[in-house]
């Protein structure tokens, strides 16, 4: 397979969540080509109504190889230099798809089988995907995740804690607004009263942070708001409960309702000798699989810092040696049955 013309093939298909039936359509096509070449079994299992997974196997799996189709907006074209793949998906995650893709193929022609894939959708919203295939193991024993991790496997990633904060006011012209009430202002002094929560840090993971990701509300300049909305998102290193009571106090002390949206925790991961180590504080699905699918293990090319921007973009050099460094986990776990944490 051409892993190059694959990534671009992948970025080029519009997979932006809850859209993902494109790249699902047409991985389907790949896998199953790929399972009557080297007598595999493919599948697609629904994950949410109009959106699957992807699940192929060879043999009876020991060590999946993992990672999403589905990506954030806006959807952009691929395009290609000497060095890089650019374009939305690029590194997160086509480019590990097709990694994954070839690394099987790679296998396959070596004669190693009792590995499968696994490419799910939801990852950048609510882990719809990892959550229906945790409802359906197969009895793999080894999960190799794929994120950009820059080729290096992960000790440990931070968790997730994402509330949608809601504030009702009452309507008045603005020339005279004591006859009402503004939502926004609410909304603004319960977002002052988060922001300053003192946040936990962990010797391996860091710091615990908050973004204010989305703010919506109001009607018009002259009028007093009656609703406002925002979305916050906490990535967390330590036990959520201290902080999820202080997130409600400190919002209800302005009237301001805080709904729970999301919730996964920080996780300590498993680790190979010889291979080079770091932390990210990016969430993955690896806690909505919840260990259905074997002890984990996280590690993909590109850099999570031109993730989810216009510059996205995916080294050719790593991509290349993600092929390599699939296929040495996948023998490594299957030869010798065993994790270090």
């Amino acid at each position: 397979m051409d892993l190059f013309a694959l990534t671009r093939a992948l970025v080029d298909l519009d997979s932006t969540t809850g859209n993902e039936e494109p790249v699902v359509d047409f991985l389907h096509a790949q896998l199953s080509s790929l399972a009557c070449r080297h007598n595999g079994r493919v599948e697609r299992q629904t994950a949410a109504p109009g959106r699957d997974n992807l699940f192929l196997a060879f043999g009876d799996p020991i060590v999946t190889l993992s990672t999403h189709m589905d990506t954030v907006p806006p959807y952009f074209s691929s395009s290609e230099d000497e060095a890089h793949i650019h374009g939305r998906g690029s590194c997160d995650a086509k480019g590990i798809i097709a990694s994954m893709v070839c690394s099987a193929d790679s296998l396959l022609a070596t004669g190693t089988r009792n590995f499968a894939l696994l490419f799910v959708v939801g990852e950048e919203r609510d882990s719809a995907g990892a959550i229906a295939a945790a409802n359906t193991p197969r009895g793999s024993r080894f999960l190799i995740n794929g994120e950009p991790t820059e080729n290096q496997l992960a000790l440990g990633s931070k968790g997730v804690l994402r509330y949608e904060l809601v504030a009702r006011g009452k309507l008045a012209h603005s020339a005279y607004p004591e006859l009402g009430h503004s939502a926004i202002h609410s909304l603004l002094d319960a977002l002052s009263d988060i922001r300053a929560i003192p946040l936990p840090c962990d010797s391996v993971l860091g710091k615990s942070t908050l973004n204010v990701g989305t703010i919506h509300g109001g009607r018009a300049p002259n009028v007093v708001a009656d609703e406002a909305r925002a979305e916050i998102m906490f990535r967390l290193v330590s036990d959520p409960g201290e902080l999820r009571l202080a997130v409600v106090k400190a919002a209800g002390a302005h009237k301001v309702e805080a709904r729970e949206v999301l919730f996964n925790p920080a996780v300590r991961l498993n680790i190979l000798a010889d291979f080079p180590t770091t932390v990210v504080a990016f969430a993955t699905d690896i806690p909505a699989f919840n260990g259905a699918w074997g002890q984990p293990y996280l590690i993909g090319p590109g850099s999570i810092h031109v993730a989810h921007t216009a510059e996205e973009r995916i080294p050719k050099k790593e991509l290349t040696d993600a092929v390599s460094i699939y296929s040495r986990m996948v023998r490594q776990l299957l030869l010798t049955g065993e994790a270090r944490v």
